[in-house]
């Protein structure tokens, strides 16, 4: 921890990740961590911030946090009440920012499964929720982000499904296949570092680890072999203000915070 501020782990991630979304951008957020880090964005250094949900809501000013996408809360003053059509026909029409994402696997090249755990799709050893509008979402949307633990089950060499593409095999393999040139992975936010991607390989490179974190702790949460920054920066602290935000506005009743 940083001088006398004290905060968590989950509150460290999700002021790191509200701090990558710029003004006037837009952004399609689940429930969760990304809708904190989308509110905490609008209430520091992107007031203009959209936000978008799968259900339909488009730019409402939400007045507290929402338990699912389709929460009458993601309505509350917002500019449209539309369709899960109509939010996925602005992703095709290249009108979406940033898309948050998570999933129970990640490779190096930031592919996701969210689908299964094994081998037989049929008897699969677990069932995950499927893909939703998350294949959509990471196919169309110019950059995906996503805020997660790091382990090495979770961080792992091979997915056993790819449900949502990252950079697929490496460079130039997205637009091989037929998505948007410059689409694609843009951070990974863990409780350990921040996670970007080399533009050579599209393989994962460490940018930044968190305070009191190490090379080796990290090593030892991931399944394959990181890249690493030239310079590899220390992340900077939640802020006063910050937190006050999270707790006060964004998260009163710690649903997210208080995972941690």
């Amino acid at each position: 921890m940083a001088g006398e501020l004290q905060y968590n782990r989950m509150e460290l991630m999700i002021c790191l990740a509200a701090r990558y979304l710029e003004d006037n951008a837009t952004v399609v957020v689940g429930t969760g961590a990304p809708c904190a880090a989308a509110m905490l964005a609008q209430k520091t250094g992107a007031p203009n911030l959209m936000i978008m949900f799968e259900a339909g809501g488009v730019g409402p000013l939400l007045p507290t946090m929402p338990v699912s996408v389709g929460d009458s809360r993601t309505f509350y003053r917002g500019l449209m009440a539309v369709s899960m059509a109509e939010i996925m026909e602005c992703c095709q029409r290249g009108m979406v920012d940033y898309t948050f994402l998570g999933g129970a696997q990640i490779d190096m090249y930031g592919n996701i499964n969210s689908t299964m755990i094994g081998t037989d799709l049929q008897r699969p050893k677990v069932r995950l929720p499927g893909s939703g509008g998350a294949c959509d979402l990471a196919s169309l949307a110019w950059r995906t982000m996503m805020i997660t633990p790091q382990d090495r089950r979770r961080f792992t060499a091979k997915l056993d499904f790819i449900t949502s593409p990252g950079y697929l095999t490496g460079k130039g393999a997205r637009e091989a296949a037929g998505l948007p040139p410059g689409s694609g992975p843009y951070k990974v936010v863990t409780d350990l570092c921040v996670i970007g991607f080399d533009d050579d390989t599209r393989r994962m490179k460490v940018e930044s680890m968190h305070p009191g974190v190490t090379r080796e702790m990290i090593e030892q949460a991931t399944g394959f072999e990181l890249l690493w920054a030239e310079e590899v920066k220390v992340s900077r602290p939640p802020t006063a203000e910050e937190l006050r935000l999270l707790r006060e506005e964004v998260d009163p009743f710690r649903y997210i915070i208080g995972r941690a």
